[in-house]
C-alpha cells in the first residue's frame, strides 16, 4: 500500500508505524517514542529508557509514563476517528504506576474499551523488556468535527506534522 495515507487505518499496521515514525517529530522525537505497529484496534510503541527520562531518583518520570500513554492511546483514537473527517483530543488520563524501572526499553500497547462517534476511552499498558507490568492507563477523548477550533485554529495535522 505505498500510495495509503500515514492515517489509514487499513493498511498494514507496521507500515502505519513507519510512516508515522518519519512524520513524528516534536514531543515524540524528544521523547524518544517509536511506533511499532498502529491500527484503529491496536497501537504498539517503543520507548528506550534514557538519563533525560529520569526524575532525580534515578528512576523514570511518572510524567514519562503518562505521556507516552495519551501518546498511544490518542493515535489510535485518531486512526479511528480519521475516516469520519474527525480530530480527537484527550479529555481525561488516568495512570496508575506499578513498578519503577531505571533503564532498558519500555513497551507500551494501547487497545480500545469504546470508539464511538463522539467519544472513545482507551487503555494502555506499559511493560518492561522482561514483560513485567510497569504502568497503566485509560485516556477519555472527545472527537471534534471537521473544521473545530481548538486553541483558537482549526483542530487537525499542523502542515509541519502532516507534510
Amino acid at each position: 500500500m505505498a500510495d495509503a495515507s500515514p492515517f489509514d487505518a487499513t493498511a498494514d499496521p507496521t507500515e502505519v508505524a513507519a510512516r508515522m515514525n518519519q512524520l513524528r517529530g516534536g514531543f515524540n522525537e524528544q521523547l524518544g517514542l517509536e511506533f511499532v505497529r498502529c491500527s484503529d484496534a491496536e497501537v504498539v510503541a517503543r520507548l528506550p529508557v534514557t538519563d533525560g527520562l529520569k526524575q532525580p531518583y534515578g528512576i523514570v518520570h511518572g510524567g514519562v509514563h503518562c505521556s507516552v500513554i495519551e501518546t498511544v492511546c490518542s493515535t489510535g483514537a485518531a486512526l479511528s476517528a480519521m475516516p469520519r473527517g474527525q480530530s480527537m483530543v484527550g479529555l481525561e488520563n488516568s495512570t496508575s504506576f506499578l513498578k519503577a524501572v531505571r533503564d532498558g526499553v519500555l513497551t507500551v500497547t494501547a487497545t480500545p474499551l469504546t470508539r464511538g462517534r463522539r467519544s472513545q476511552v482507551w487503555e494502555a499498558r506499559i511493560t518492561a523488556e522482561a514483560g513485567r507490568l510497569i504502568a497503566t492507563g485509560r485516556v477519555r477523548l472527545l472527537a471534534l468535527e471537521s473544521g473545530a477550533q481548538l486553541a483558537g485554529e482549526k483542530a487537525g495535522l499542523s502542515a509541519e506534522t502532516s507534510g
